[in-house]
């Protein structure tokens, strides 16, 4: 009687063991999903934050803004103005990079959505060739001279964080074909293309 107990024990052991067990796999395979995404250069992982510190930077650059436009502006410059250095073996947290005050294109682009993010601001990264740079739209008469990305009829500027003093419109440096990916960054989910353009 005693054995025929322990058996059923440990039968319900192993059963809550291996729901445990798949839970678990698929939290880790939802994670992954929602962080990496695979691209012709190998596989682009998200470190985009929402934390108290990137919010608090954010409004403290902007605090002087009255349109979005100037928010973006002022966001760009502080992403832009952090020097470019190459980290090959590991990727910066926004956090880290502003502690830091050195990143790659990958961990600039993540500082500049997050806080963009973090001011209510539209923003999408964009997976090219070894690079990846950040897209908004904005209503402006001043950048009706700006060329920009026309995705699915809507427009958006080009977000430049490696080039120092970038402003919004930068030009873009890359084949319409060789956009790999447009993302929303904190889902990580691609956006559907049906129609895409570079003009003004």
């Amino acid at each position: 009687m005693k054995s025929q107990q322990l058996k059923r024990f440990a039968l319900v052991i192993i059963a809550i063991a291996f729901i445990v067990f798949v839970y678990g796999t698929y939290r880790v395979i939802k994670i992954v999903n929602k962080t990496r995404i695979g691209t012709s250069d190998g596989t682009y992982v998200s470190y985009v934050s929402n934390t108290k510190e990137i919010q608090q930077k954010a409004y403290s650059l902007i605090e002087t803004c009255k349109s979005q436009s100037c928010k973006v502006q002022h966001l760009l410059n502080f992403a832009s103005n952090i020097p470019y250095s190459t980290n090959r073996f590991q990727q910066n947290s926004p956090q880290k990079t502003i502690q830091k005050n050195f990143g790659d294109c990958d961990d600039k682009s993540n500082l500049l959505i997050s806080m963009l993010h973090a001011v209510g601001i539209e923003a999408y990264f964009v997976l090219v060739p070894k690079h990846i740079f950040v897209i908004v739209p904005l209503k402006d008469k001043k950048l009706a001279n700006k060329k920009g990305l026309w995705i699915n009829g809507k427009k958006y500027y080009i977000l430049e964080s490696t080039a120092k003093d970038s402003v919004i419109g930068f030009p873009l440096h890359y084949k319409l074909t060789d956009i790999h990916a447009i993302l929303e960054p904190f889902s990580n989910q691609k956006i559907e293309i049906q129609t895409l353009n570079y003009k003004l």
